[in-house]
């Protein structure tokens, strides 16, 4: 809540506060796993394949991967200035009543394609799954996010491959909502406050479409006052 003051006094210890808290979600998330594999096929979906992958990833910190966009824009070369006049792709995955996710946690495609794609031959593959398996579990991520279209979009309007961010939270939603589903139908009990305040808005009230991509263009223009506001792109996917 207070992201927008502390970056002004402080962008190390925001961006720290806010990286730090998007990992403790997917922490959860895969404790959620662990408790709920044998009930729930995690990897046979690509939202939630994609959540414990990157869960898994971050974890070990075996790799420079998946510094987020906050980071990368603010922290990693002295400032924001440096990339005055660039222009970053941003996607993400809307809601299907339309109503908009306020929160974001973006990190770079091609660190996703790196990390998970065997063809890139990538020095950051991850170990933990190699093979066919390996293959097969990029290949749903890919289909069923959508990812090419990002890409083909990214190549027509010529952004540069590591200036082409994926906004994880939109996935994250979806991953939950799906295993909440999933337990809910199976009689599994939410018991005390916290789960039943979450069974609700996961179960009934939120979904995400991963059929559709919006997309969004952040320009950090070379003149006037710099804002950091992306801009809707209207030929969305």
């Amino acid at each position: 809540m207070r992201f927008g003051v502390l970056l002004k006094l402080d962008p190390e210890e925001a961006i720290d506060n806010i990286d730090r808290s998007f990992e403790m979600v997917l922490e959860s998330f895969h404790t959620l796993y662990d408790v709920s594999k044998h009930f729930f096929p995690f990897f046979d979906h690509g939202d939630t394949a994609l959540v414990i992958s990157v869960r898994n990833a971050i974890h070990h910190r075996d790799h420079p991967l998946f510094r987020s966009l906050h980071r990368r824009l603010h922290l990693d070369r002295g400032g924001v200035e440096h990339w005055l006049g660039a222009s970053f792709l941003l996607a993400s995955h809307p809601t299907l009543h339309g109503a908009p996710i306020l929160m974001s946690h973006h990190v770079r495609l091609d660190e996703l394609d790196a990390r998970l794609d065997p063809s890139t031959a990538s020095p950051y593959l991850d170990t933990f799954v190699s093979g066919a398996k390996a293959a097969t579990r990029f290949s749903l991520i890919d289909s069923q996010l959508g990812l090419p279209a990002i890409r083909k979009f990214r190549s027509q309007h010529r952004y540069p491959d590591d200036q082409t961010y994926l906004d994880l939270v939109p996935i994250c939603i979806s991953a939950i909502c799906k295993v909440f589903k999933a337990m809910n139908a199976g009689g599994i009990g939410f018991k005390d406050f916290d789960a039943g305040t979450y069974l609700v808005p996961f179960t009934t009230e939120i979904a995400i479409d991963l059929s559709r991509l919006d997309l969004k263009q952040l320009r950090l223009r070379g003149w006037g006052p710099l804002d950091l506001i992306p801009a809707s792109i209207e030929d969305s996917l």
